[in-house]
């Protein structure tokens, strides 16, 4: 034990209650909350995108087959089939009779479905007058629509595409034909996007095709995190619980997603809903943001 002089004490316990504040002060700034405001962070991570061409179109029979007897002077004596009759090819679709009193049937080349039909009873038929009936041959249908030159030259046969039916939803389907010129007043050209469904569709209805030109993987972040101002694109970036502004380079876009080409690595803490109120060099406290604020 050291003993303190009578003459040293005071001096001594001068010492001991200034240790005891710098102590003191050393626990109260640790207790002390970060400075900066709390600000939602996410992790930028690798995503794969798309690349899709939009066509918008029509509904159309690929083959329609018109049916009319092979000989002229022929009455129809009876119609057994209406518009929209699912037909099998060798089906009987009508009774005609011929003058000399003979009767013949008229029967479907193609399997389909019926779309249209003239043939009433008592009506005149011959194989150069007006087909009585006409066959959706197969049941097969193309999306017909109309695509900007710009976009046309990225179609090929066999790419694959979803298509949106009007009343029907969802369907797959592939590019059948691409015409090959366009419509020199508004540089359209058609596009035949084959149509996979085992339903029968409504002709004329109208659908929307996109269809899958390629893919492209990069780093990506959502939608809220990129600013567009004069001066090109930004994202802003926490590193060390400062904000950096980073340039980037935008891509595709996919479910609120941006794919960003250049100016940001994988791993990167990125600010979820970036603004005009975050400045380069401000501090602030990062919160990681949950798997459902990530995804928006």
């Amino acid at each position: 034990m050291i003993q303190v002089p009578p003459s040293r004490l005071p001096r001594a316990l001068l010492m001991a209650a200034s240790l005891a504040l710098l102590v003191q002060g050393a626990m109260a700034a640790d207790s002390e909350p970060p400075k900066g405001a709390a600000v939602t962070v996410l992790t930028a991570a690798k995503s794969c995108f798309d690349n899709t061409v939009e066509v918008s179109g029509l509904v159309l029979a690929r083959d329609e087959t018109a049916v009319r007897p092979d000989r002229p002077g022929l009455k129809v004596a009876e119609v057994l089939v209406d518009p929209g009759s699912t037909v099998t090819a060798g089906q009987n679709l009508a009774r005609l009779t011929a003058p000399d009193g003979g009767t013949i049937m008229v029967q479907a080349p193609v399997a389909g479905t019926v779309s249209a039909s003239t043939a009433t009873v008592g009506a005149l038929a011959s194989a150069r007058g007006e087909a009585l009936f006409s066959i959706i041959a197969r049941n097969e249908y193309d999306l017909v629509g109309l695509v900007p030159s710009a976009e046309i030259n990225k179609l090929a046969v066999n790419q694959t595409a979803r298509i949106r039916i009007v009343g029907v939803g969802d369907v797959d389907g592939k590019v059948r034909l691409i015409a090959p010129t366009v419509e020199p007043n508004s540089q359209l050209g058609r596009a035949f996007i084959g149509i996979n469904a085992s339903r029968r569709l409504l002709v004329n209805s109208a659908g929307r095709a996109l269809i899958k030109i390629g893919q492209s993987c990069n780093v990506a972040v959502p939608l809220t995190s990129v600013l567009y101002d004069p001066a090109g694109t930004v994202v802003q970036v926490v590193r060390r619980e400062r904000v950096e502004t980073r340039r980037v380079e935008v891509g595709l876009l996919s479910g609120g997603q941006v794919e960003i080409r250049d100016g940001l690595n994988e791993g990167d803490v990125v600010v979820a809903r970036a603004g005009a109120l975050l400045r380069e060099g401000d501090l602030v406290r990062p919160v990681m943001a949950t798997a459902e604020q990530a995804g928006k």
